[in-house]
């Protein structure tokens, strides 16, 4: 089983479009900006060797692409779940749709450590 050695969180949005996989994909965006994930290299694996979890929170589940979320990832093997949380912020101008905003969290794990 692989051992989970790094856990980072992050949070996005969608101002005006109501787009929860844009706002998913900038809250992976967010947390990866907070850390450079060197954990293969310094255990001695390949990058591609990471098993990456990725929690996503969102008002609308279904509405996300969790393929588009994985693919932000360059390398490893990614996993998307995707909950009911965040929050939709109403905004009193236009249109009325809300600001879309997501609360991820990333896991990184290798085997064998």
């Amino acid at each position: 089983m692989p051992k989970r050695l790094l856990t980072e969180f992050g949070m996005g949005t969608s101002l005006r479009r109501q787009d929860y996989t844009q706002a998913a994909c900038r809250g992976v965006e967010n947390a990866l900006w907070h850390n450079s994930i060197n954990l293969a290299e310094l255990f001695g694996k390949e990058k591609a060797d990471m098993h990456i979890t990725v929690d996503v929170g969102v008002q609308q589940p279904e509405r996300v692409d969790v393929a588009k979320v994985a693919a932000v990832f360059p390398y490893g093997t990614v996993s998307v779940t995707v909950t009911k949380g965040g929050l939709d912020v109403p905004r009193p101008d236009g249109d009325g749709l809300p600001t879309v905003m997501a609360n991820v969290a990333i896991s990184v794990a290798l085997e064998g450590i």
